[in-house]
């Protein structure tokens, strides 16, 4: 296992995360170093709160680079606790800093409040990671190791879906995929594609599932081992599902419901099309579970687990 640390942005101020963050590291043990990129002030009390018991060492952003680290140990690089979206903000700044300069390619964000911290500008945490690197072309993976979900579409009014929906833009989360496992997961996967519309059938003269999908699909022939379009309403039935490896979804509704349904917590929220690894926790912030204690961290878990065997 690598020992390149992981960084750790532990997201808004007002969140389950720390809650999820101490009871995923009472559970396992992790070989990679972790660094928590967040106000100090604000961890210290989080720690009391939960009782925490293991040592987190501070290391100043400058002397980084010096730094012997040493596995399963954590530590924290303070941020200074401003208004909450430009802290926010900061702390994701200093791990793309540390990620650029080389010092690791592996991050985790925990949970971000859209509307609040990215002020409509992004669409989703997704969109604004791949800008900060200048990335065009990406995916969101929303991932099991027993099934997987891509939507073409993220964060969308379903409005504009259709309009977004191109042969151009399902090729490229189609080869975004099979890329991603190829160099990370170690196989080529088994993908389905799902249709538009309902059965894949349309009464209006322009069907999306016979005039893009199909035909987009249907290019890659033998190249990769991908089939549909199949009707969302039965690709997720037992049978069907356990053909594939990974379903990619026209909207972000139409394959997250059903994946969380079926896995519930044990997945994690993966942007694939980076120059290094992001994975978050597939959930929100879910401030009305803030202080109750018994927030689920299999999503945490799951997520350090990943980047702790890449």
């Amino acid at each position: 296992m690598s020992s390149s640390p992981i960084l750790i942005v532990p997201g808004e101020k007002k969140s389950i995360f720390f809650e999820i963050f101490f009871k995923s590291l009472k559970l396992k043990f992790f070989h990679s170093p972790l660094i928590l990129i967040c106000d100090k002030k604000n961890l210290t009390n989080e720690i009391k709160k939960y009782k925490f018991d293991r040592h987190i060492e501070q290391i100043e952003l400058d002397k980084i680079y010096s730094q012997k680290f040493h596995k399963k140990k954590i530590y924290v690089i303070h941020v200074k606790n401003e208004n909450s979206d430009i802290y926010v903000k900061n702390c994701f700044k200093v791990a793309f800093k540390l990620i650029r300069s080389g010092l690791t390619k592996k991050m985790i964000n925990g949970p971000i409040n859209k509307t609040k911290t990215l002020n409509k500008k992004y669409l989703g945490v997704t969109e604004f990671v791949a800008k900060n690197f200048k990335k065009s072309k990406f995916a969101m993976l929303i991932y099991n190791r027993k099934l997987s979900v891509c939507p073409v579409t993220t964060h969308l009014p379903l409005k504009l879906v259709a309009k977004k929906i191109t042969k151009k833009i399902i090729r490229e989360k189609i080869i975004i995929v099979y890329e991603f496992y190829k160099k990370h997961l170690g196989f080529k996967p088994r993908i389905a594609v799902i249709g538009l519309n309902p059965h894949c059938e349309s009464v209006l003269r322009f069907n999306e599932d016979t005039r893009i999908i199909s035909p987009a699909v249907k290019s890659f022939k033998n190249k990769i081992n991908v089939k549909g379009p199949f009707s969302a309403d039965t690709i997720f039935l037992k049978n069907n599902r356990k053909k594939y490896d990974i379903i990619i979804g026209m909207y972000h509704d139409q394959v997250l419901t059903p994946i969380k349904t079926i896995f519930e917590y044990d997945a994690i929220n993966i942007t694939m099309g980076l120059p290094f690894l992001r994975v978050t926790p597939d959930h929100g912030p879910n401030e009305e579970m803030i202080g109750k204690n018994i927030s689920n961290p299999i999503s945490l878990i799951r997520s350090l687990e990943f980047l702790d065997k890449k």
